[in-house]
C-alpha cells in the first residue's frame, strides 16, 4: 500500500504541476495522455508491457522496478521544478523593485540624465517625501543646511504614498542635509546615475524573462511525458497488486477475471450490489459488515467494506 500511495501522489503531484503551468503560460488545458492515448483509453485498454517488465521476472523484482523508476521521476521532478521557482523568484524581486513605492523600489526608470546635475562641488540628491508632506518639503528644503541651490528641486514621480523630489547642493554639505531631512520625516536615497548600470539590469531583466519561458515550456513538455510514464507503472503496478491479492485470496491455480468499472458516483453502491450478487452466496455473510448480518463475522481484515472480490479504488483527480 505504501508504494501505491506514493506512485499516486506523483501521479497527482505531476497532474497538479501541468495545471498550474497551463495556467500561468495561459496553455489550453489538454487532454492527458498515456502511452498517446487518453487516460480513459489506456486504462479501459490496458495491456501488459512485457519489454518493460517481463512477466518471468520475480512480482517483488517487477514492483522494486516500477518504484524505482518513480522515484527518479519524483527526483526529477524535484529539480526542474527548483530551477523553474528560482527564476520567478528573481523575477518577482526585480518585479517589486520596479513596482513597490517609491521608499523601497528601483529609481534608475525614474530618473533621466538630465534630472541629475554632478559636478565638481554639486550634486544632486533624490528625495522621498510623503504626499501629505509636499508643502512642508517645497517651504523648507533650501534651509535644511547651507548652500542649498534654490528653487533646484523638481518633482519627478509619485505614487499613493509618497513623491520623488530633486534638490541640488554643494558636496559638502549633503551628510548635514541628509540628516536635517531625516529628522523632518524625508527620506534621501542612495542614487548614482550610470547608464552602463541600467542598460546592465536591463539585459539581466530580459534573461531572467527568457530563462523563465524557457524553463516553464520545458517543464511543461517534460511533465506531459512523465505524466504518462509514471501512471503507466501505476497501473501496471495496480494489476500486480490485483494478481497478488486474488492469488492470496483464491489460490493457486490462478482463475480470475479482472476487469476496470467507473460506475457514477450515486451508482457504485448498486454495481458493488450486482458484483456480489455473483458470488456463491453460502459464504456471503463472511464479507459484509456487522451492521449488515446483525453482530456476525467483521469483512475480511475487519475491514468493513472487504468484498468477496479484489477490489482497488484509482483516483484520477
Amino acid at each position: 500500500m505504501q508504494s501505491n500511495s506514493f506512485i499516486e501522489g506523483v501521479s497527482h503531484k505531476i497532474r497538479r504541476q501541468i495545471e498550474e503551468l497551463e495556467r500561468v503560460s495561459g496553455v489550453e488545458s489538454s487532454a492527458l495522455t498515456v502511452d498517446g492515448v487518453p487516460v480513459d483509453s489506456y486504462l479501459t485498454r490496458f495491456v501488459w508491457d512485457e519489454a518493460k517488465y517481463p512477466t518471468m521476472s520475480p512480482l517483488r523484482e517487477i514492483v522494486d522496478s516500477i518504484h524505482t523508476q518513480v522515484a527518479k521521476i519524483e527526483d526529477d521532478l524535484k529539480v526542474r521544478v527548483a530551477e523553474y521557482n528560482n527564476v520567478r523568484s528573481q523575477l518577482n524581486a526585480i518585479n517589486r523593485k520596479q513596482s513597490g513605492s517609491l521608499a523601497v523600489r528601483d529609481l534608475s526608470n525614474l530618473v533621466k540624465p538630465e534630472d541629475i546635475i554632478t559636478s565638481e562641488h554639486l550634486v544632486t540628491l533624490l528625495a522621498i517625501v510623503p504626499k501629505y508632506s509636499q508643502k512642508d518639503w517645497l517651504a523648507s528644503y533650501e534651509t535644511l543646511t547651507s548652500y542649498v541651490v534654490p528653487r533646484s528641486s523638481k518633482k519627478l514621480h509619485e505614487d499613493n504614498e509618497y513623491t520623488l523630489y530633486t534638490v541640488t547642493l554643494f558636496h559638502r554639505v549633503a551628510d548635514n542635509f541628509r540628516t536635517s531631512a531625516r529628522e523632518k520625516g524625508f527620506q534621501i536615497r542612495d542614487f548614482e546615475y550610470s547608464p552602463e548600470a541600467q542598460e546592465s539590469r536591463k539585459q539581466e531583466l530580459e534573461r531572467l524573462m527568457q530563462d523563465q519561458e524557457s524553463f516553464r515550456s520545458s517543464l511543461l513538455q517534460w511533465s506531459y511525458t512523465s505524466y504518462g510514464e509514471v501512471f503507466s507503472s501505476w497501473m501496471h503496478f495496480c494489476a500486480v497488486r490485483v494478481f497478488s491479492e486474488s492469488i492470496l485470496r483464491y489460490g493457486l491455480p490462478p482463475s480470475f477475471l479482472a476487469f476496470v468499472l467507473a460506475p457514477s458516483v450515486k451508482g457504485e453502491k448498486k454495481v458493488r450490489s450486482i458484483l456480489e450478487g455473483l458470488y456463491d452466496g453460502a459464504n456471503s455473510a463472511y464479507w459484509k459488515s456487522e451492521d449488515e448480518v446483525g453482530g456476525g463475522m467483521a469483512a475480511l481484515g475487519g475491514d468493513a467494506d472487504g468484498h468477496p472480490y479484489v477490489s482497488f479504488t484509482i483516483n484520477l483527480a
